[in-house]
C-alpha cells in the first residue's frame, strides 16, 4: 500500500477505525483477531481508537476505556505491536446508561493521557488527540493543556479531532511540529470538512476522515443520492466504498481516512481503495455527485 505522513512516521494510506470493535457473541474475538491480521496483511498500519469507545454491559457501565483495553490485549495476542501506530482520544466521557459528555478540564485531560497509557500498555502513546470542544472550557485554555501534554514526554504527537479553520490554526501557532494531525468526518454524505482539510494540506497536517463511508447506504439510497460513485464503480469493476475512500484520498495527499471494520472482508476491501487512481474527469463527477 503507499504511505502517507503522519507526524514524523509513514502510514498506510488507509487507516482503520476501532470505534465498533467490541468483544460480543456478534464478534466474537477470533474475527477481530482475523481483522487485525488482514488490515496488517493488506498495508494498514494506522490504528484509532479513544477512550470513550466501547458498548459496556446492558446499561453502558464501564464502556470508558474498554476499547483501548481490547485492542491492546488484541494486538499482544498477536504479536504486532511494533507494526501498528496505535491512535486514542481524550476528552469525551460516557455517562450512565452509556451516553456521552465532554470534559476539557486540564485536570481530565492530563488524567485521561494516564489512563489511556495504562490500558494500552505503552510508555508513550503515538498520537492522542483531544476528541471535542467542550462548551465549558475556552479553546485557548485547551491548547495551553495540549502543550502540557505535548511536552510531558507522555505523547510522541498531538491531534485534534471536531476542530474548525480557526481551532486548528491556533493550536498549530502554539503546539508547532508537536502538532500532527486533524481527524474530521468527511464522507460523500458529510462534506463540510472541505475547509479543514485545506488548513491541513497548508500546514502539513494529516487529515484523518471519520465515517468516511457516510452516505453510500444500500443501492437504492447510494443510486438516488451519489450516482457518480454507484456508476464509477461499475465502470471501474470495484465496490463503492472504494470509490469513495479513493475519491477522499484525492482530496489532498495529507488525508488518511480511517474506515471502521469488523470483518477482514471489509478492511480488505477498503484497503484495495488506495491502490484506485482516479482520473480529474472521475474526481468532478464525485466532487458533484
Amino acid at each position: 500500500m503507499q504511505t502517507r505522513t503522519l507526524g514524523h512516521q509513514q502510514v498506510g494510506a488507509i487507516g482503520l477505525g476501532l470505534m465498533t470493535f467490541d468483544q460480543t457473541g456478534t464478534q466474537p474475538r477470533q474475527q477481530l483477531l482475523d481483522t487485525v491480521t488482514a488490515a496488517l496483511d493488506a498495508g494498514v498500519t494506522l490504528f484509532d481508537t479513544a477512550d470513550a469507545y466501547g458498548p459496556g454491559d446492558e446499561k453502558g457501565a464501564g464502556a470508558q476505556g474498554e476499547n483501548e483495553r481490547l485492542i491492546a490485549s488484541i494486538l499482544d495476542e498477536l504479536g504486532v505491536r511494533d507494526r501498528v501506530l496505535l491512535a486514542t482520544k481524550g476528552g469525551h466521557v460516557r455517562t450512565d446508561g452509556g451516553g456521552w459528555d465532554t470534559d476539557s478540564s486540564a485536570e481530565h485531560l492530563r488524567s485521561a493521557v494516564d489512563a489511556s497509557l495504562q490500558r494500552l500498555g505503552v510508555e508513550q502513546i503515538a498520537l492522542w488527540q483531544h476528541h471535542r470542544p467542550d462548551p465549558k472550557v475556552p479553546y485557548d485554555e485547551v491548547i495551553g493543556t495540549l502543550k502540557e501534554i505535548a511536552d510531558s514526554g507522555k505523547v510522541a504527537r498531538v491531534g485534534l479531532s471536531n476542530a474548525d479553520p480557526d481551532q486548528i490554526r491556533a493550536a498549530h501557532a502554539v503546539l508547532g511540529d508537536a502538532l500532527a494531525s486533524v481527524q474530521n468526518q468527511f464522507s460523500p454524505k458529510f462534506r463540510s470538512s472541505k475547509p479543514e482539510i485545506d488548513v491541513c494540506d497548508e500546514l502539513g497536517l494529516a487529515f484523518l476522515p471519520w465515517s468516511p463511508l457516510g452516505g453510500l447506504g444500500d443501492a437504492k439510497e447510494l443510486a438516488e443520492k451519489h450516482p457518480a460513485f454507484a456508476e464509477i464503480a461499475t465502470e471501474r469493476g470495484v465496490s463503492a466504498q472504494q470509490v469513495a475512500l479513493a475519491w477522499e484520498l484525492a482530496q489532498s495527499p495529507v488525508v488518511i481516512p480511517i474506515p471502521g471494520a469488523k470483518r477482514p472482508s471489509s478492511i480488505t476491501d477498503s484497503a484495495a481503495a488506495a491502490d484506485i487512481e482516479l482520473t480529474s474527469d472521475e474526481v468532478a463527477r464525485l466532487d458533484a455527485s
